[in-house]
């Protein structure tokens, strides 16, 4: 009797699977890898993802934007668009499975409705995205009711599932994701009485969020903090105070976090990939290779978080270095850190090596009017740019011309700020 149960245990386990490349996440960075890898002749490029349908996070993004000027789209029909490319151009897309760990250099354990499986691969790209801090992250005080979301869960609940998520909502920032998140709240028939800001102003990068905010006329708190929830069992109001101590309470039965976005990069991290402390995803250089040999990076789990449009070309981008890794390219080659100094935040990639054409994206923790960066290595000035007026939570571009001056053997090249 045990042995008959030992054998039927041990028929199912299922012997490791090979892959040429192993893609973990299918958002727009995944799929756009997986399309292009499979477009140039590799023949065996899967893409796993926890979700039960691809796409991340455009799916339940019902408003316009993404796509081209000339082929705007919704979040949908661009997610399709995307999974259409990748599938069509022979990748393997695999939903509702998860990549629980490292198994070898690279192979990674996954477990699905088939039961567990470990796949090998010639070269791993981590595509995991990133994902909003939920209120108990963010520390704000009070009782534990129901009508507290994050955007994402409150896209997932009107558009994926029809849900009605309240009538009277607060929505908590004013960045272009809160903006969507209002649109949101809209749709499933509420009224959004207020948004919140900590600073002195919203972050918008579209003309279409500010006008969004006109049209509806929502109040723009600035200059204040969300300091508590309250209500039992459903949400009855917030409480704020105003940056001059004044309080208030605004009543409410639905708050949505929005913007505050952290990496998914636990899987990097059991990987032991290096984090960058500033972004906190995986430190990369201009090819996008992290730490781990074999191991690459795309799209917002390097920098939370960046349009959809930033996560397709990084996966374009990513693919032509598992192409030279396939081809038989070395991993190791010499970079120096690239640092930024306060008010800056982060920068991504944060490695740098002669000849990288990768444009850097930078966040400042604070309102910069007119700033120049500086880039500089060992005191030696290599780069100067100026730029419009910066705001936390909104991207600033950085060019990758002044590679080529970089002393390999020399210090960490860092970017600073002075103000015109």
């Amino acid at each position: 009797m045990d042995g008959a149960a030992e054998v039927r245990g041990e028929s199912r386990i299922r012997p490791p699977r090979e892959v040429d490349v192993l893609i973990v996440g299918a958002g727009p960075a995944g799929l756009a890898t997986a399309a292009r890898l499979a477009v140039a002749g590799v023949a065996r490029v899967e893409v796993l993802d926890r979700e039960q349908h691809a796409g991340g996070v455009p799916r339940h993004c019902h408003h316009g934007g993404f796509g081209t000027w000339t082929h705007p789209l919704t979040g949908p029909a661009y997610a399709r668009l995307l999974l259409t490319a990748a599938v069509r151009a022979g990748a393997v897309v695999r939903t509702g499975i998860t990549a629980l760990d490292w198994a070898g250099p690279l192979a990674l354990n996954t477990v699905g409705a088939q039961g567990p499986e470990t796949i090998r691969a010639g070269a791993v790209v981590l595509a995991t995205g990133a994902r909003e801090r939920p209120r108990a992250a963010r520390l704000v005080p009070g009782t534990r009711p129901n009508g507290v979301y994050t955007t994402g869960e409150l896209q997932q609940a009107v558009h994926l599932h029809g849900q009605r998520v309240g009538t009277r909502v607060v929505v908590v920032g004013a960045e272009d994701v809160s903006y969507a998140a209002a649109d949101t709240a809209r749709t499933a028939g509420a009224q959004v009485v207020a948004m919140v800001t900590e600073l002195d102003r919203p972050q918008t990068t579209t003309a279409r969020a500010h006008n969004a905010r006109l049209r509806h006329r929502v109040p723009l708190l600035t200059d204040t903090t969300l300091t508590e929830l309250l209500g039992h069992g459903r949400l009855s109001g917030i409480r704020v105070r105003h940056r001059d101590g004044r309080t208030a309470q605004l009543d409410c039965d639905t708050v949505v976090f929005t913007g505050d976005f952290v990496p998914d990069h636990e899987l990097a991290r059991r990987g032991g990939v290096v984090l960058d402390p500033g972004a906190r995803g995986p430190a990369v250089d201009g090819a996008l290779h992290t730490s781990r040999p074999g191991v690459f990076a795309a799209g917002s789990v390097l920098h939370p978080v960046e349009s959809a449009a930033t996560a397709t070309r990084e996966g374009a981008h990513v693919a032509a270095g598992v192409l030279e890794l396939l081809a038989g390219a070395e991993w190791s080659r010499p970079t120096v850190p690239l640092l930024v100094d306060p008010p800056l935040r982060w920068i991504a990639p944060n490695r740098v090596a002669p000849g990288d054409e990768h444009p850097y994206v930078l966040r400042t923790a604070t309102v910069l009017h007119r700033p120049i960066l500086h880039v500089v290595q060992d005191g030696r000035l290599l780069h100067h740019e100026g730029l419009r007026t910066a705001v936390p939570n909104r991207t600033l571009p950085l060019t990758a011309r002044w590679n080529h001056l970089v002393d390999v053997g020399g210090g960490p090249v860092r970017v600073t700020v002075a103000r015109a």
